[in-house]
């Protein structure tokens, strides 16, 4: 069994963030405050295979990362995800086409 507040909370502490961190928590229908969260998700749940018990469209979102539910034949965890790949880079690029190439990457497409 697995309870849902510490997992989310060991989550969270592996990417060095608490709970202060979140902005909002919910779905695309709404959301739910951090109080109401902390009160139900301290909660136990069969995290392992079969079903998945926890609300599968429920995330967590921050300044700079959101979470989401994995799940696979039923065994389900929180997935983290960093905004750093949005955000501006340092250097502009040098770029003349943006089609040219199979599978290739803006930086192959150019040399072609």
């Amino acid at each position: 069994m697995t309870n849902l507040l510490k997992e989310t909370t060991s989550v969270l502490a592996e990417h060095k963030k608490t709970l202060g961190d979140i902005e909002w928590i919910g779905s695309d229908d709404g959301y739910i405050t951090l109080e109401t969260f902390t009160k139900l998700a301290d909660v136990e749940y069969d995290a392992g295979y079969g079903a998945a018990e926890v609300a599968q469209d429920l995330v967590i979102v921050g300044k700079d990362f959101y979470m989401t539910r994995g799940e696979y034949d039923g065994s389900e965890w929180w997935e983290y995800n960093s905004m750093d790949l949005f955000k501006k880079p340092d250097n502009e690029l040098k770029v003349i086409k943006l089609v040219g190439g199979m599978w290739d990457s803006l930086k192959e497409i150019q040399q072609k």
